[in-house]
């Protein structure tokens, strides 16, 4: 059985997010900066330096952010 996947409308913060933009984040007690991986529904998946994913305590250096706690870092250099 299967169940047809609903159209959510997208935000205007998601909506305006690309692929490269620099985001911020804490975890863990630590505020690290990564870039947008990919864009998912709910969250995106951040690339962050190895350093930083030591810091956190993340198993790679990819890890999921919700839209909710991340926040777009002004100076991004991106690739839209």
């Amino acid at each position: 059985m299967t169940f047809a996947r609903s159209d959510k409308e997208v935000t205007p913060f998601v909506a305006e997010r690309y692929v490269g933009e620099a985001v911020s984040f804490s975890r863990n007690g630590f505020k690290v900066m990564g870039r947008i991986h990919k864009i998912l529904e709910n969250s995106v998946i951040v690339e962050l330096s190895d350093e930083d994913a030591l810091l956190i305590g993340a198993k790679s250096n990819l890890t999921v952010v919700s839209h909710k706690n991340y926040t777009v870092r002004s100076n991004s250099q991106g690739n839209r």
